[in-house]
């Protein structure tokens, strides 16, 4: 998995994380500022990541849709026959909740409920005295992106219509100095008076909640979502109409910005096939077997597998299909629902096992690359004006060690059926409320200074490729111009060498 970081003084960071059935490892980081949009030079960056893993294990490289990201994919993808490259699901989806939030009845009412929250959030007494009203409940809903924030935040507003409303023509508001502002009284109107503020609300939560509903899935880390992509796209999409009665002229704009961005850049040969393997939806009369489906199937068995093991798979598929042997066992099918699609393939395979191991292949996909953009705020943390004499060497250790270890921590915090979305993890925005966060490190950094700091056992060399060389040779170091130049160790032809941690 592949995202870019951009911080507010300017630095470029890609980092580059790895996620298996075991959960997701932040790998390595480069300094792009030079390159990042370059299609040739992501390209060269993805396919050295590729090598150093080993081809033979990677079976998708996922990135965000941009276009220098597109170009970067389509040559990794002549170049590794046997892997693909997707865009991000859930950036896809996050880009659609952005569409449809410029459509005016959005912008509007997103505008009005952001003066509300900001009025409520900004003055003590105000806030004591919503959540008196409302019983402790908040409208800040923390999500994945910000624009799944904004209309979880609204759907928080509406379900609280009635307390809001008594709070503002009480007594009790009415003898506080800040019901006679401008902003306490555009605040009643628009929560008393306006004609089109609530039903305007409610139309919202209608057309976008669906695809909040689909971009936590996606995003989730419990389970791979690659085998149920598809029919929840679908069903977002036809709970939108539900929502709307069938009306065609209020769902039939929202599929049209939906559909804008699905069938370019997220309906991928990967995405069918793992809806085509996945039992839980195979096998219900809904299923859509179709020349789409079919076509995406054997586009990923033709690319993925060898020839003599694609022939075997393509006759066992009839086994799967029409549920004989050990897939059409009572246990086989009472279980459908009951084990993620990978562990009942595992499970109920065994008879077909050319066919298993690709099914399992795809179906511990993830289709997201969240993972990437959680380790954006590390960095930020790391690397603040106190630290900013950190070497990139150093600070691409500091993170890898940092980020890994949360990444263990949050792994076994959700073995212990915890709550996946993690207020931590999550990026505030600011056009709701803004809160500071305690410093990650002490404040006292005088142990970075130890020049053995990276001297333990724990360090592999890894040899920095030649665009990283043209970087660093070109870019001021992150950090301040007082930064120490970046040792160098030499091997052989004097090669530079980036030190990674492994845990």
């Amino acid at each position: 998995m592949l995202d870019g970081w951009t911080d507010g003084k300017g630095r470029v960071l890609m980092n580059f994380l790895v996620n298996s059935p075991k959960g997701t490892f932040f790998l390595k980081s480069i300094d792009a500022f030079e390159s990042v949009k370059n299609g040739e030079l992501m390209f060269n960056y993805i396919d050295e990541v590729v090598k150093e893993v080993g081809e033979e294990n990677v079976i998708q490289v996922i990135t965000d849709s941009a276009s220098n990201m597109k170009n970067a994919g389509k040559r990794l993808k002549e170049k590794r026959v046997r892997l693909w490259w997707t865009p991000c699901a859930a950036h896809c989806i996050d880009l659609m909740l952005e569409d449809i939030g410029k459509m005016t009845v959005f912008s509007t009412t997103l505008e009005k409920a952001k003066r509300v929250v900001k009025f409520i959030y900004g003055h003590s007494i105000i806030l004591s005295m919503m959540r008196k009203y409302t019983g402790d409940r908040e409208f800040l809903r923390p999500a994945i992106t910000r624009f799944a924030t904004a209309y979880l935040t609204l759907q928080s507003i509406y379900k609280q219509k009635m307390p809001l409303s008594a709070m503002f023509t009480s007594q009790e508001f009415a003898q506080t100095k800040y019901a006679k502002t401008n902003e306490g009284m555009a605040t009643s109107y628009t929560l008393l008076y306006d004609p089109d503020f609530w039903p305007h609300v409610a139309f919202c939560i209608k057309a976008t909640v669906p695809l909040v509903c689909v971009l936590r899935e996606v995003d989730s880390e419990e389970k791979p979502a690659i085998g149920f992509i598809y029919e929840l796209m679908d069903g977002a999409k036809e709970k939108i109409k539900l929502n709307f009665n069938g009306a065609e002229r209020k769902y039939r704009p929202i599929w049209k910005k939906i559909d804008t961005r699905w069938t370019p850049q997220l309906h991928q040969p990967l995405h069918a096939a793992g809806y085509y393997l996945n039992p839980q939806l195979r096998f219900q009369e809904s299923f859509s077997d179709c020349a789409e489906v079919r076509k995406g199937l054997y586009a990923c068995m033709d690319r993925m597998m060898t020839e003599r093991d694609r022939i075997i798979a393509d006759v066992q598929l009839e086994m799967y299909d029409k549920q004989r042997g050990d897939f059409g066992s009572s246990v086989a099918i009472k279980t459908r629902n009951l084990r993620s699609p990978a562990s009942w393939w595992e499970r109920f395979g065994r008879e077909v096992p050319e066919l298993m191991k690709f099914a399992i292949r795809v179906l511990n996909l993830t289709c997201s690359a969240s993972g990437c953009e959680r380790n954006w705020s590390t960095f930020e943390a790391i690397h603040t004006k106190k630290r900013n004499r950190l070497e990139y060497k150093r600070l691409n250790a500091l993170v890898y060690v940092k980020y890994n270890t949360g990444l263990r921590e949050r792994s076994i915090r959700r073995r212990a059926n915890v709550d996946l979305i993690l207020v931590d993890d999550i990026e505030s925005d600011d056009k709701w409320i803004a809160e500071q966060e305690d410093p990650i490190f002490p404040t006292d950094i005088t142990w970075m200074d130890d020049e053995d700091f990276l001297n333990v056992p724990a360090i592999r060399n890894v040899p920095i490729s030649s665009n990283e060389k043209t970087i660093e040779s070109q870019t001021p170091k992150v950090g301040s111009s007082s930064a120490p130049k970046r040792k160098e160790r030499e091997e052989g032809s004097g090669r530079k060498f980036l030190c990674i941690f492994y845990v």
